[in-house]
Formats: structure tokens, sequence, C-alpha cells
């Protein structure tokens, strides 16, 4: 006779010689988060953005084809950095199961997969463009850490197995266990287990917190900006329709729209930050921030716009910024005939090329230090970085900025144009419609049509919206604040019930429109006219 207190019957057919299958699993995805935590934790004591996790997914952007990485920008916008993580979180967690259930009978598969799993880590920090001997410290750490706890959990786990030869002590045999308990070997592996998890999750956290910390401190100690020569102007009260459903004319800072392609935000202090301008010029100079910082200063607001903005898309934000204005930079340094290209360096070694003539024909590029009336944010490129207002970010925006070499064209190919994008981009004149959205119902009679348009550095004169195919209507512009900041339009269109299509083109004050041709944001960015459907009722 059986009780509720007798083990179970073993399954027919099992083998005692193997792991349980959830063991086994745990023991591959506790082993690597340990390996990951470690690495992140060591990254952050060393000062060096060598993270295996991070270095692993710098490199997945590098080699990614430009298909794939539209198709990302512009299915998630700002969040395909997010997505990008979450997805490599899912695919190393896969890994770690399956590592761990191949050692179901011995580790050696597993520590072949957790092996190879930290050897990417070491290649993703030695491919580094800013690569150094520091790089390889945590990855190392971290393929060490994740080997050591999977040949120690499990070594563990097998002497908890039931049925294992393994003993617990020296004394003799393990006394059976009345059923429901747990034994001195499985509170051995799940102690462990739990050792190596909070050591993955402090890890992670201290890595996060060593990587805000600096750059943040420092960025909070700047303090009060500089005033800018001459007073700001602020802007007319009827700068935009927010009333009416367009953005405001001014984008709130942590608003402001973020494509780039650091995974790991650079940290920089002003203590450390140099920038060093050379090449093609009479005098080579180095500026440190406090240099730059004492320079008459410009404020000016722009309105910056990224190449892999979609047709109607949302990657475009306006901001007030002050920096040193790049003219009077380029006219110390003195540059030489031939010279048309400004070849700038971040510090994390992403690169961008921008035409010297559109920092010295009078328009408000600037090396910006603040945003909104504070030191730029960390993420947009504190202490320093490149705006020039009617270029595309990807030739104009360097975040992180360390170097200036002027060259040619023919001489130097930055990031981007090695991937096929154009070597110069000015933002092409475009439109949107704000509300109503594609596909909302309204009500049929009077609807009200408003949205945005650009055109910087030359400015939107005119903005035209039609039903149907039907005739231009021309909408009322919002004030005009400057050429380089997009502008707001409103108009009512009359719908009777029923499906309507809805589009909007928008004219530069050259007098060109914006074509109707739909092409790719690559090479130099999207043309068409945006259009949506709405149902009235």
């Amino acid at each position: 006779m059986s009780t509720d207190l007798d083990p179970p019957p073993a399954s027919a057919g099992a083998d005692p010689t193997l792991l349980p299958r959830p063991t086994a699993a745990v023991a591959g995805l506790l082993a690597v988060a340990a390996a990951l935590g470690l690495g992140d934790l060591v990254a952050g004591l060393v000062a060096a953005p060598s993270s295996p996790y991070l270095a692993v997914g710098d490199q997945f952007i590098r080699l990614t084809p430009e298909a794939l990485k539209e198709f990302a920008t512009s299915t998630f916008g700002v969040h395909d950095k997010q997505v990008l993580l979450a997805g490599m979180a899912v695919v190393i967690a896969v890994v770690a199961v399956v590592a761990g259930l191949l050692s179901r009978r011995t580790p050696v598969p597993g520590l072949v997969v957790v092996a190879v799993l930290g050897i990417a880590g070491v290649a993703g920090a030695a491919a580094s463009p800013t690569f150094g001997p520091a790089y390889l410290v945590a990855p190392l750490a971290a393929l060490a850490a994740g080997i050591g706890s999977f040949a120690l959990l499990h070594r563990l786990a097998r002497a908890a197995a039931p049925g294992s030869s393994h003993a617990d002590d020296e004394d003799g045999p393990e006394e059976p266990e009345p059923s429901g308990t747990v034994g001195p070997s499985r509170r051995l592996f799940l102690g462990a287990g739990a050792v190596l998890l909070g050591a993955g999750v402090t890890g992670l956290l201290g890595r996060v917190l060593a990587a805000a910390g600096g750059a943040e401190a420092s960025r909070s100690a700047v303090g009060a900006l500089p005033a800018p020569a001459g007073a700001p102007k602020a802007p007319p009260a009827d700068a935009d329709f927010a009333a009416s459903g367009t953005p405001t004319w001014l984008t709130s800072t942590s608003d402001f729209y973020r494509i780039d392609t650091a995974l790991q935000v650079p940290q920089v202090s002003t203590a450390d930050y140099t920038l060093r301008i050379h090449g093609m010029v009479d005098r080579e100079i180095t500026l440190d921030y406090a240099q730059l910082r004492s320079r008459a200063l410009l404020e000016a607001p722009i309105t910056m716009t990224c190449v892999s903005n979609d047709i109607g898309g949302t990657l475009i934000s306006n901001a007030v910024f002050l920096g040193v204005p790049l003219r009077d930079l380029l006219a110390e340094a003195g540059v030489r005939p031939g010279a048309d290209q400004i070849a700038s360096t971040s510090v994390d070694g992403f690169t961008t090329g921008t035409p010297v003539a559109a920092c010295t024909d009078g328009r408000n590029a600037m090396l910006a230090l603040g945003m909104n009336g504070q030191p730029l944010p960390v993420e947009h490129g504190f202490p320093v970085r490149m705006v020039v207002p009617g270029l595309y970010g990807f030739v104009s925006g360097c975040k992180w900025i360390t170097g200036m070499e002027l060259t040619t064209y023919g001489a130097f190919q930055p990031y981007w144009q090695q991937r096929g994008w154009a070597a110069r981009a000015p933002v092409k004149t475009q439109s949107r419609i704000d509300v109503p959205r594609g596909d909302a119902v309204v009500a049929a009679g009077q609807v009200v049509v408003a949205g945005t348009a650009w055109a910087q550095h030359r400015g939107v004169a005119r903005v035209e919206v039609r039903a149907d195919g039907g005739s231009w209507q021309q909408a009322e512009l919002a004030a005009d604040v400057s050429i380089d900041t997009w502008r707001m339009w409103r108009t009512v269109l009359t719908l009777a019930p029923g499906r309507h299509t809805l589009q909007v083109r928008a004219s530069d004050a050259t007098g060109a429109t914006q074509p109707e041709a739909f092409s790719l944001t690559i090479p130099d960015g999207a043309t068409g006219w945006h259009t949506v459907t709405v149902t009235a009722r």
C-alpha cells in the first residue's frame, strides 16, 4: 500500500543518469546571466565601453544590412535600440537554455556553447573602432564567469539529481527524503543559482548606474550656461497651431527624437573633453570644454530631421541650441583651398562628413553646448555636438564630437556613405498631416485639417491641401519664426459622409514644390505627398 509520503515511482524508461530538463535549462540560464552581469559590472569599473552584451549589439548594428536597419527605424522609430536589446536578450536566453539541455549527461556541450557566447563578446569588444587593451577586461571576465558558473551549477545539479551516486557528505549515502522536502544537494544548487542570478542582476544594474553616473554628474556640474551674443528672441505666440492638433513649435528636450548608432551612450565628462581641428588647415587647434564655453556663443532655433524619416513620419524635432559658431572656428584654423568636407569623429569612433560650405555660408552652424536652455542631454551628445541647419543629421549632427578634420570628399568616406547613403544631403521640402490621423472617424461637414511643413534653410512659403484628388486649397500658415525651423499649418475642409483621401504638399521659399513621386529614404531622404484616409459620418 502506498501513502502520500511515498516518493513517486520513476517514469518508465527514464534515464537516471540524465539531469531533469528544467534543472538543465535553469543551469544554462543562470550561468549566462551571471556572465553577462559580471561583464557589465567590470566594464563599468574599468570605465571602458566594452560590456560584452552591448559590444555584440554594436557589431550587429555595424554589420546589419541597410534595408534591415531602415525597416527597424521606420517600424520602431526612437525605440529601435530597445527592440534590438530585447531581441538579443531573447536569443541569448534561448541559446542558454539549449546549452543546458544539451548538457543533461555531460557539461561539455554546454561549456562549448557558453564559451562561444563569451568569445563573441570578446570579438565584439575587439572590433570597436576605438579599441584599447582595457576593452578586453570585461568580456574576458564574463567568459571566465560563464564557464565557471556553468561547470559549478552542472556539478551541483548532478549531485542533487534523483538517483545520483554523489554523496552529500562523507559519512555515507544520503538517506531517502520524505516527499515534498528539499535535500542538502538541492538546497545547495538552488542557493548557488540564487547567488549567480543575484550577481547577474547586480552587475547589470551596476553597469547602468556606472554609465549614468559619470557624464550625468559632469552635466549637472556645468551649471547655468553662458548668455549668447545678442538678446535671444522668444518665439511669437502664434508660432504653432497646437490647439488644432499640431505639435508645439518648441519640442521639449525629453520628446526630441533620437536616432544614432550608439547602443552604448558615450560617457564623456567636461574635464576629459577635448576637440581637435586639423587636416587641411593653416593652424591646428585643440580646445577643451572650458575654452569652447568661454567663446562668443550664438543661440538659434533649429529644426532637425532624420534622413530615415518616412513620408508623414515623426523623426523631426525643433529646439533652441546654444553653441560656438563653426564659421568662427574654421576661420581661426584657416581652411586651405580645396578642402570641401569636414570629417567629424565621435568619441565612440562614429564619423560624419559635412560640406565646408554649409558651415561657412552664414547659417547658424555650430558646435552646440546647450539645448533648450540647459546643457546638452547625455544621449543627445553632451558635452558637445555639431548642428548644421538645412542638412539631414547623418551628415551634420555628429554627437560627442571630438575631432574635425578638414579634407575632401574624394579622400574620405564617413560611416553612412560607406553604406550607400549620399555624401551631401540637404533636407528636402516636406509636409505631413497631423490631424485627423489616418483611419480616423470625423464628423461630416467642416473638418479642421492641420499639420507641419519644413524646408530647413529655405523656409516654407506655402502649404496646400486637397480631398479626394480635387482642387488644392491653400492652408493658413503659423508665424514664420526662421527659415531654419518647421512651420505649422491648418485649414478647414468640407467632407460629406463617407471615405475621403486627404493629401498635403508644401512649397519652399525658392518656389519649389515637394514632388508627388514617392521615393525611399535611402540614399538622401524620402519624397512624396503625405496621404491619409478618414471616414466622415
